[in-house]
């Protein structure tokens, strides 16, 4: 498993800002995962696929899972943002009335993410200041 350099240099940025975050995926093995890119402590909140059956959220395009962690941040989604590079996902983060939603073009589909809702589309999020 390789890590997303600069993702991970923007989350790090992110948490010295003393901002909390969370992860959301539909992924069942997400905190291996992290935990094999020793990244599992740069999230507050994790929403993954095990989480999600617990507590019976459905997924994207529903906003549920993303609203879920905004909730379990004590932040109300309209102060908070998704990071996503899934159509369905762009769809969840309009519909769950985010305050921002960013799409992240790994696969060449930036045009799409736009049309899906992404207020912002960045091949990496290091374009977001991750070099900081």
């Amino acid at each position: 498993m390789e890590p997303y350099e600069g993702t991970l240099r923007y989350l790090h940025a992110v948490r010295a800002a003393g901002l909390a975050t969370a992860i959301v995926s539909s992924s069942a093995n997400t905190r291996e995962v992290l935990r094999s890119i020793d990244a599992e402590r740069l999230f507050d909140v994790r929403i993954d696929g095990v989480v999600a059956r617990e507590r019976g959220l459905p997924g994207k395009p529903r906003p549920d899972t993303y609203q879920a962690a905004a909730r379990d941040l004590g932040v109300e989604p309209s102060r908070a943002a998704v990071f996503e590079d899934a159509l369905a996902g762009m769809e969840a983060g309009r519909a769950g009335h985010f305050g921002y939603v960013v799409g992240v073009d790994r696969v060449g589909q930036a045009d799409a993410l736009r049309a899906h809702g992404a207020d912002r589309v960045v091949k990496d999020l290091a374009e977001l200041g991750g070099d900081a």
